[in-house]
C-alpha cells in the first residue's frame, strides 16, 4: 500500500494547497475538528471548498508518528505556524488500493499534546 498521508500534508502545507485533490477520490468523504468549528463534506468538491477558506498562514504539519494497517493510515504531529508550534493533530485516511484517500478524519487541539515535539 502506498503511504499517502505525509504527501497530502506537504501538498497542504505547500503554496498550492489545491495539489492536495490529486490525492483524493470524487466521493472523498471528511470530517476536520478545529478549536470551536468543524468542517464536513462528502465529495472532493466540498473539499475543495474547505481548502479555498482556509486562512493563508505559513503553516507545516510535523509528522511525528506515522501507520498503516491495511486499508486504515495513521499520523499523528504538530502543527508549526511561523516557526511555532500552535498545536496538535491525530489524523486518519482510508487509502483506495491506488493510494487514494477515500475518507479522512482529523483532530486538531491547540491544548493538548500526545506527544512531545522533539528539540
Amino acid at each position: 500500500m502506498t503511504s499517502v498521508l505525509p504527501t497530502y500534508m506537504a501538498r497542504m502545507d505547500s503554496d498550492d494547497p489545491a495539489r492536495a485533490l490529486e490525492l483524493l477520490v470524487p466521493e472523498f468523504r471528511f470530517h476536520i475538528a478545529l478549536p470551536g468549528r468543524e468542517a464536513t463534506g462528502r465529495s472532493k468538491d466540498e473539499f475543495a471548498a474547505y481548502i479555498a477558506g482556509r486562512n493563508a498562514v505559513e503553516r507545516v504539519h510535523k509528522i511525528l508518528r506515522h501507520s498503516c494497517d491495511g486499508d486504515l493510515e495513521t499520523v499523528y504531529g504538530m502543527v508549526i505556524e511561523s516557526g511555532k508550534a500552535v498545536g496538535s493533530f491525530l489524523s486518519a485516511a482510508v487509502v483506495t488500493p491506488d493510494g487514494h484517500m477515500a475518507r479522512y478524519q482529523s483532530y486538531f487541539t491547540t491544548t493538548y499534546d500526545l506527544i512531545d515535539l522533539p528539540e
